[in-house]
């Protein structure tokens, strides 16, 4: 299997195409970040990455490397000790502007 490709499933719903894949904006609070890496780790898309530089507390924050593969399922966010990782749903947003 290539590296780069997603994974692929031996079977698909019968509307797959027909329906649009939830997306979500991953955002990181890099300085309350201790850089543990869990929200890399147990991302099931593989959004995220370490970086290299550095935040305030000497810690390598994570950089999101893929925001178009984002599902919005939250993980990160849930998983994260530090609460340095929200992920903000852009369906949520479209209805709070419009009340």
């Amino acid at each position: 299997m290539n590296g780069d490709a997603p994974p692929r499933f031996w079977r698909t719903p019968f509307d797959a195409e027909s329906q649009r894949r939830p997306a979500g904006k991953v955002v990181v609070h890099e300085d309350r970040c201790k850089g543990c890496a869990y929200c890399v780790e147990f991302c099931p898309r593989q959004v995220l990455s370490l970086s290299q530089r550095f935040n305030l507390r000497g810690y390598h924050p994570p950089d999101v490397v893929d925001a178009e593969a984002c599902a919005a399922c939250g993980l990160c966010e849930l998983i994260c000790p530090e609460f340095a990782i929200a992920v903000e749903d852009p369906a949520a947003r479209e209805v709070c502007d419009a009340g």
